[in-house]
């Protein structure tokens, strides 16, 4: 059995993910996580160093769709080369859970968001925005995709205790054995109690519409102001997230975030390897993510790409 680095264990590699690559692969190439998707460029690391990364040329040959590109969290087969300051994807391994979301227009199309997620933290914050039919919609595709769904209240702050207890009691209607928790960024509350339920090694991300306080959280978790917000209307209760692109978030516990703007439409499509039937979705979502070293991103590698080139 081949033998999994520590660094590689720290960042979530299960040794499962190898059931399916062949011996010989992993003799010729090294594994490695996407942590940041930017176009067509990529991020990887290894645990310890994030790379620049491309694709293999074969890989952009037999693509027939977004499916068969790296999303952020997923697992690949790679070569590095000049000293470690490039690396060439070869192949994806299987994912164990996959967050898309179908592109605008006619055509049945995806847009990649982040695989390989552990948990999903499902965010209602307890003002005008808590929409329980919204909430039940994103349970069923966490659900439909194997992915642990706990359900964070926010904004604790602006309810007393009686009247958090009656939401509660909403959202235990819809899912009796669901875990919830509520927390105030405001006042702190509810904070430890989601720190200390994020494991070193696992991936989660945050799910919520607009508006509902993910960024303010997510900023509190990583313990800076990594993300802007923006001001939520008090008529609407709506907010807009300031990021757009995606990356992956390794927090100072061992444990890793994606986050994911949401929008006030429907829920984003969740798929996993066991299903993948194709939904409907509106969401304008966009995912910002990433590891907390700093990552360097090479402006240009044409010299690599020509030594490289016997490799594609």
């Amino acid at each position: 059995m081949h033998s999994i680095p520590e660094k590689l264990s720290a960042i979530g590699f299960d040794q499962s993910l190898l059931h399916n690559v062949p011996a010989e692969d992993l003799e010729h190439f090294e594994l490695a996580k996407v942590a940041a998707v930017h176009k067509d460029s990529y991020i990887v690391t290894t645990g310890e160093n994030n790379v620049s990364a491309e694709l293999v040329g074969k890989i952009l040959f037999n693509a027939s769709s977004p499916l068969d590109y790296p999303a952020v969290g997923d697992w690949v087969l790679t070569s590095f080369y000049d000293n470690d300051t490039l690396a060439i994807i070869h192949e994806l391994l299987p994912r164990n859970s996959l967050l898309k979301r179908k592109t605008p227009g006619k055509k049945v199309d995806f847009q990649l968001i982040a695989a390989n997620i552990d948990t999903a933290f499902i965010v209602q914050s307890l003002n005008e925005n808590f929409n329980l039919r919204r909430l039940e919609r994103y349970l069923v595709m966490v659900h439909e995709a194997g992915i642990n769904p706990v359900v964070l209240l926010s904004k604790s702050d602006l309810l007393d205790n009686d009247d958090i207890a009656i939401r509660i009691a909403e959202v235990q209607s819809i899912a009796p054995d669901i875990e919830i928790l509520s927390l105030s960024s405001e006042d702190g509350s509810g904070l430890d109690d989601i720190k200390a339920m994020m494991q070193p090694g696992q991936t989660y991300c945050l799910l919520g519409s607009s508006g509902v306080g993910k960024t303010t959280l997510l900023n509190t978790l990583i313990g800076e102001a990594l993300h802007t917000t923006k001001t939520v209307s008090s008529k609407e209760s709506k907010g807009r997230h300031a990021t757009t692109h995606r990356q992956l978030i390794r927090l100072g516990s061992g444990a890793m975030i994606v986050d994911t703007p949401g929008s006030n439409r429907s829920p984003p499509s969740f798929h996993t390897k066991k299903d993948w039937t194709k939904k409907e979705d509106h969401d304008s979502l966009r995912v910002t993510t990433f590891f907390t070293r700093s990552i360097h991103v090479l402006s240009s590698h044409a010299p690599i790409q020509r030594r490289v080139a016997k490799n594609r």
